[in-house]
């Protein structure tokens, strides 16, 4: 029996996130340049979309750039950026084709302007697309995001259109670039290291972590399925006993 058909279709994930951490460490152990990384990176996402369209799940989010990383060589940063241009033209028809939306977070006013021309054009064409929805993590940072939505709600307070007992988690959620996105159920990061790096601070309260030693590149259809079928092992209880989850 394949991975794939030993995953309970009933006990779904409805979202999951991925930080597609190892390109560049990949890269140095085949003897190439990070940027060659980041090419092998590319096919991985194409899979892992397949894969996730496979098996019809909901949510897919890929921590495709941090606000941190504006911070490396610009020769690499314009790599990255003409790679992102060149794959969105590239996945797009596809995109279409499987019924693939797109949808992107983060402070996307910093991208360059061929990369936010290009995004938003794949973003409005896929708009109707009903299958899963992969969401782009671009320029993406959670202290950034959760500082945006403290300043928007400072403001609402501030010119009266919102009271101190209106602040609840709720309108917090609602005030974040992910609002019309569930929560992640699952967070995988790929490439050995055990932490969150500033990824989705407030939304993956719940979610359940699952960290592996494969580098992004080599993350495939099969890896992602292992990821699935260990959240299907996991007990869920959001603060309940497991007794209270039998009643």
């Amino acid at each position: 029996m394949s991975l794939s058909e030993q995953i309970d279709k009933n006990r779904m994930p409805q979202h999951v996130a991925i930080i597609m951490d190892g390109n560049g460490r990949w890269a140095k152990a085949h003897g190439m340049e990070r940027n060659y990384g980041h090419q092998e990176g590319v096919t991985s996402v194409r899979k892992i979309v397949e894969a996730a369209r496979k098996i019809n799940l909901k949510y897919l989010t890929l921590y495709t750039f941090s606000t941190e990383n504006w911070n490396r060589p610009e020769e690499e940063i314009h790599a990255l950026m003409s790679l992102l241009v060149t794959a969105i033209h590239r996945e797009t028809p596809d995109l279409m084709k499987n019924n693939v939306r797109l949808m992107a977070i983060g402070n996307l006013n910093r991208l360059p302007e061929n990369a936010r021309k290009t995004l938003d054009d794949c973003i409005k064409q896929t708009s109707k697309n009903t299958g899963t929805t992969v969401v782009l993590a671009l320029s993406y940072s959670a202290r950034w995001e959760i500082t945006e939505a403290a300043k928007q709600i400072a403001s609402e307070v501030a010119n009266g259109t919102l009271t101190l007992d209106e602040i609840t988690e709720n309108k917090i959620s609602a005030c974040l670039t992910t609002n019309n996105i569930p929560d992640p159920d699952l967070l995988i990061r790929t490439g050995g290291e055990k932490r969150i790096s500033n990824f989705l601070l407030w939304q993956i309260s719940y979610a359940e972590l699952y960290f592996t030693d494969i580098f992004w590149p080599e993350f495939r259809e099969e890896e992602l399925y292992d990821a699935i079928l260990y959240y299907q092992q996991r007990e869920r209880r959001f603060g309940k006993t497991s007794e209270q989850l039998t009643v």
